[in-house]
């Protein structure tokens, strides 16, 4: 399978600091990856056959057919750079990728949506950890470990 270059622009990881201790780390599960662009692929298709149902095209069928594959492809380039993006966790931070860097004590709210993990800082900022196998145990995980 041909892997991407990743981007330079997501500036890798965060270091830890001197004294920092590393508590857990959280990477993409596959299995959540692809149930994930499944879903994405049945939903995308029956909104591109009904859209081209309700534009009175005799061949609605042809949006969920084009649909999946799009999906599907769009799934594959993407796999390799989606299950590269790991989170850390820290006795005083959560480190995420592209630099990402959350004191603990700013989380205000970690949890589970559509299968992956939001997290809530108190001035507003939003960070969505992707793909997790178990949103709900890594929303607690998070929410446990808040100072």
């Amino acid at each position: 399978m041909t892997t991407i270059t990743r981007d330079p622009i997501l500036g890798g990881e965060a270091p830890l600091q001197p004294g920092e201790t590393l508590l857990r780390e959280f990477s993409p599960d596959p299995a959540a990856y692809w149930r994930g662009h499944g879903i994405l692929a049945l939903v995308g298709g029956l909104i591109a056959g009904l859209a081209l149902t309700a534009m009175g095209n005799p061949y609605a069928w042809t949006g969920p057919v084009a649909a999946v594959p799009a999906i599907a492809l769009r799934a594959l380039y993407l796999r390799s750079e989606a299950m590269a993006q790991r989170w850390r966790l820290t006795d005083l931070r959560l480190l995420g990728p592209a630099l990402r860097s959350i004191p603990l004590a700013d989380i205000a709210a970690a949890r589970p949506f559509l299968g992956d993990v939001q997290i809530i800082t108190h001035s507003g900022d939003k960070h969505l950890m992707k793909y997790m196998a178990d949103a709900s145990r890594v929303a607690a995980t998070l929410s446990g470990n808040r100072a």
